[in-house]
């Protein structure tokens, strides 16, 4: 019984730490891609006639 629960922790902690450099690729990556549209944004500002 202790090796079947220490098997699934130890699956469930890989399974974890998988999931959390999926979050943080993706959060880098849209960080990064929003950084650059504000950018493109400021630099057509003088571009814009009212």
């Amino acid at each position: 019984m202790e090796e079947r629960v220490y098997k699934t922790m130890s699956r469930t902690a890989g399974w974890n730490i998988a999931l959390g450099i999926v979050v943080m690729v993706i959060g880098v990556a849209s960080g990064v891609l929003l950084i650059i549209g504000g950018g493109r944004l400021l630099s057509a500002k003088s571009k814009v006639l009212f």
